[in-house]
């Protein structure tokens, strides 16, 4: 059985490598096969064998999804606000730092969800049944807030209209991955298209490293956590909508902030929607949704299995995200930013047509227009995210 623990963990490892740095393939897709596939695998193998080659995964895949954001502008639901800082640091040179800001919030986000694990069990048996019927309002009020706050409140209302009625459409029409398209034309080729009136050639992408405060670190981590509690305790609340809440409530985190921010929001989630299977019997994300197909209820013991797991792939993650931003940084500079720009258009396009067909890319042109109208119109961008924000109030309502 241990043999065949650690077997699964670097397969694990492996896979998480291949869904964190191909967008498009996600790590539900993977899981979905693995499950559909169990009732051969557990001829040879047991069910918690399974369920920590997808744990494993999942959590490599929070350390490296990061990666094409930054480097690429192609985002999935969990990195799409983290595009936009990280682009910046992009074209200042400091593309492996923001990187290094995301595996900062992710292993710390391992560490801290490890030890006040038994915490978590706690509160969330206690809270959630409190607070549930609460949720929606409080999303509602959040909207509110981040329009009122806008020095441009009728195009930012607008922007989270127009975002919202497209994320309705696209999650409801027979649709193979649809927030791939809406999300990388949203924040992706948007974002892009844009640098390209400004930047012809990227500069050369060093080590250099800005000095982060130790309170910027704790307030991320924090909210970040707070984040990851929302989406492990609400249905329909995922990641990038938590990162949305996170960043109105949270102020002056900046750039160096957002960044620790985002890393560190799907590595909470991911490990928190453990205790919410746990204590609640009920899955949050598509891992933990394979995961409670494999394991119906999970005991003490595949629980500490579980997480021993996650402490060994986290570990891991940070020397493999690290050495893989760098290959990306020493790539990306040698070729021409115009050209480069181009070549990952194509690319998100071709991945389009691939995974979403004709519909989908209806839906890349219209959200890439959309992405477009912030930064004409000088509203943030945050706005977009109504893509998300709007079909997760529809659920509740």
């Amino acid at each position: 059985m241990f043999t065949q623990i650690i077997i699964a963990i670097f397969l694990g490892i492996l896979a998480g490598i291949i869904t964190g740095l191909t967008p498009g393939i996600h790590i539900n897709l993977i899981s979905a096969i693995l499950v559909a596939s169990s009732i051969f695998l557990l001829r040879f193998t047991e069910p918690i064998t399974l369920a920590v080659f997808i744990i494993s995964m999942s959590v490599i895949h929070t350390f490296l999804d990061t990666i094409p954001s930054v480097f690429l502008g192609a985002p999935d639901s969990a990195t799409a606000l983290g595009v936009l800082p990280g682009h910046r640091f992009l074209l200042k040179g400091q593309g492996l730092f923001a990187v290094k800001l995301t595996i900062i919030g992710s292993f710390f986000a391992t560490i801290i969800s490890i030890i006040f694990f038994p915490l978590f069990v706690i509160i969330i048996s206690t809270i959630y049944p409190l607070i549930s019927p609460f949720i929606k309002y409080f999303i509602v009020a959040i909207v509110l807030f981040m329009i009122l706050k806008d020095r441009h409140k009728i195009w930012a209302t607008i922007i989270f209209a127009i975002s919202g009625i497209l994320g309705l459409l696209s999650l409801n029409i027979n649709l193979t991955n649809p927030l791939f398209p809406l999300l990388s034309g949203m924040f992706g080729i948007s974002t892009l298209l844009y640098s390209l009136k400004d930047k012809n050639n990227l500069p050369q992408q060093a080590e250099k490293e800005e000095k982060i405060p130790k309170p910027l670190l704790l307030k991320a981590l924090a909210s970040g956590c707070f984040s990851g509690y929302l989406t492990a305790v609400t249905p329909a609340l995922g990641s990038g909508m938590a990162a949305v809440i996170s960043s109105q409530i949270t102020r002056k985190l900046g750039d160096i902030g957002f960044m620790i921010l985002i890393g560190s929001i799907s590595t909470f989630n991911m490990i928190l929607s453990l205790v919410t299977f746990y204590v609640l019997d009920k899955a949050r994300n598509g891992s933990i949704i394979a995961l409670q197909s494999l394991i119906e209820k999970i005991n003490f013991p595949q629980l500490i299995v579980i997480l021993a797991s996650v402490l060994i792939a986290g570990s891991i993650a940070v020397f493999l995200a690290l050495n893989i931003s760098r290959i990306f940084c020493k790539f990306i500079t040698r070729v021409n930013y115009t050209r480069l720009i181009l070549v990952i258009i194509m690319f998100i396009v071709s991945m389009t047509i691939l995974l979403s067909g004709w519909k989908g890319m209806i839906i890349l042109m219209t959200s890439t227009a959309v992405g477009l109208i912030p930064a004409i119109k000088k509203t943030t961008r945050t706005m977009g995210m109504g893509c998300l924000i709007v079909p997760v109030l529809s659920y509740f309502f």
